[in-house]
């Protein structure tokens, strides 16, 4: 049991588990999961389904931690993908075209590929430090993503395009699938090869990396790359399933739940190890926990103070030092009073 409490996963999963089922005592029927239409239909689908935008944006955002740095411009990224996606749809003569909405979504990803690169080549090649970098296209990228759309909210009527995000595949919304596909890629790649231990060496130390023989460089422009792919992915996930593009508000703070989800999940902001099945179960917690908020009711005005609140607590409860703190304290035996021989003992003064 010991061995179990240790694992970096309890803690997200429990606290996960105890979420889900909070829902329970507010929506009596929220784990049941029906087929209508030919469609699967529920809330915990629902969960996954509008939470594959988190896990794409944090599955990227994982590789960038691990190798020591940060990405505060994926929520740029996703607004100017989906954006630009929109865009080009909304300017052909069919927007129900295939062949159409494949060049908008290459266009999109070619971009997104782009933004990572741009990045990559900030921070492993001219030196910049990762916030900072990243901080100038999180600025720079909201007002491309308005500038695409001229400051409008764009949009579109294109059944092919909505398929990305709110379609179905085989009974499955879309979106999980692909969230899916891309997770189980990514678990091959950094488990079932040398990327994975390439990419912990590098954010353990970097220098000593490259001494080793390790191109640090360009292990730090892949995540970076990966991490705007990852982002565009979402971006049209996200417009897609709204079938418009808001510059200014798609994408908004997603950055900051990614974060939220690589560290819930166990990976170390200082870089080295990480855990891509606990980034997933972060980013499912957050989604979960949005539900939880629409679903109990409360007030729109203390939703993001609540989720604040909630987050703090589940990060202090998967806290080694604050656990071993709050355990010590509970197990510290209390101070028994001297008695009255020990205090006239203690009051005799020996002479030098």
């Amino acid at each position: 049991m010991n061995t179990l409490v240790k694992h970096r996963l309890f803690w997200p999963v429990t606290m996960l588990v105890v979420l889900l089922l909070s829902n329970l005592i507010f929506t009596p029927s929220f784990f049941k999961v029906e087929v209508r239409d030919g469609h699967l239909y529920g809330s915990l689908i629902d969960i996954v389904r509008f939470g594959a935008p988190l896990i794409m944006v944090a599955l990227g955002m994982t590789l960038v931690i691990a190798t020591g740095g940060i990405d505060l411009s994926v929520g740029s990224v996703v607004a100017i993908c989906g954006a630009l996606a929109c865009w080009r749809i909304s300017e052909q003569g069919d927007q129900n075209s295939v062949t159409g909405v494949l060049v908008a979504v290459a266009l999109a990803l070619g971009l997104a590929l782009l933004l990572g690169a741009w990045n990559g080549v900030l921070v492993a090649v001219v030196g910049i430090q990762p916030i900072i970098a990243t901080l100038i296209l999180m600025v720079a990228g909201r007002g491309l993503a308005q500038l695409i759309t001229d400051g409008q909210i764009i949009t579109v009527n294109s059944s092919p395009y909505k398929l990305i995000g709110g379609g179905y595949l085989l009974t499955v919304p879309f979106a999980i699938l692909v969230a899916l596909a891309v997770t189980a890629l990514a678990v091959l790649l950094t488990r079932r090869t040398a990327l994975g231990m390439l990419i912990e060496s590098v954010g353990g130390n970097a220098e000593a990396s490259r001494l080793a023989g390790i191109h640090s460089r360009r292990i730090t422009m892949m995540a970076y790359i990966v991490a705007g792919l990852c982002a565009g992915i979402a971006g049209l996930m996200i417009s897609s399933n709204v079938s418009s593009a808001d510059g200014n508000n798609a994408g908004l703070w997603y950055e900051l739940d990614a974060i939220l989800a690589v560290v819930i999940g166990g990976t170390s902001l200082a870089g080295g190890r990480f855990s891509i099945a606990g980034t997933v179960v972060g980013a499912l917690l957050i989604q979960t926990l949005t539900t939880t908020i629409y679903t109990t009711g409360i007030p729109p005005e203390t939703t993001l103070l609540f989720k604040a609140l909630v987050v703090t607590v589940v990060c202090l409860v998967q806290s080694p030092a604050f656990r071993a703190k709050v355990f010590q304290a509970r197990r510290r035996p209390p101070s028994t009073p001297a008695g009255p021989a020990e205090t006239a003992t203690e009051k005799v003064r020996v002479p030098a």
